[in-house]
């Protein structure tokens, strides 16, 4: 039976799409199965709407707090019965009982080589410490904000006369391989999180990405 993937997007979406485009080019054992948004006018469910996918919007401007706004998208979320979520550029702060519902079966991808430059301005931040390498982490989700255990991570070499702009174009050609990938092997059952809070692959594989 194939497994159930929900995207979670708040803008284009270009995560989402490389997701969507490698679950159909290499028959993965899954489906992705709706793209939901908290911002109506996202240019993700455009292209979800096109490839058929169901797509939903909770629009978190219509919510009196974090709250009933995370209990609102889990409800249309739970619709879909996910195997799988996937938080693909989704721009808002999760509570702690979203997080602890979805538990195990919640996915990020962060703009930085984690634990390094969690939160936002993460290639700018980089620039200014000097850092010859970048990057980005896929990790599964927890109450603490970029913080949970890692999947994989692709990195970037950060060259003299960088900018953020020019960096983060990179480090997102290297998301759109890297998020794919962890997604699949989440899929396959390859993923396995030790006691001590590592993620590993069963099968050995190198979880970094060199671009």
């Amino acid at each position: 039976m194939a497994q159930r993937i929900v995207l979670l997007v708040s803008g284009r979406g270009s995560n989402a799409e490389a997701i969507v485009r490698a679950c159909a080019a290499d028959a993965w054992p899954a489906q992705v199965v709706a793209l939901i948004s908290n911002r109506p006018g996202a240019g993700a469910l455009d292209f979800a709407a096109r490839q058929g996918i169901a797509t939903a919007v909770v629009d978190h401007t219509l919510h009196a707090g974090r709250e009933a706004f995370d209990a609102e998208l889990a409800r249309v979320i739970d619709g879909f019965a996910p195997t799988l979520v996937v938080l693909a550029g989704f721009m808002r702060i999760l509570s702690d009982g979203f997080v602890a519902h979805y538990a195990g079966r919640l996915l990020n991808i962060h703009p930085s080589l984690l634990p390094a430059f969690p939160g936002l301005h993460t290639h700018r931040r980089a620039i200014e410490a000097g850092c010859k390498l970048a990057g980005a982490t896929v990790h599964f989700v927890t109450a603490t904000l970029d913080h949970g255990p890692i999947v994989a991570q692709a990195a970037v070499p950060v060259l003299a006369d960088d900018t953020p702009e020019a960096l983060s174009a990179r480090v997102l050609v290297a998301e759109h391989r890297l998020y794919p990938l962890a997604v699949r092997w989440f899929i396959e059952g390859a993923l396995q999180v030790g006691a001590d809070g590592v993620v590993r692959h069963a099968g050995g594989a190198s979880q970094l990405l060199l671009a």
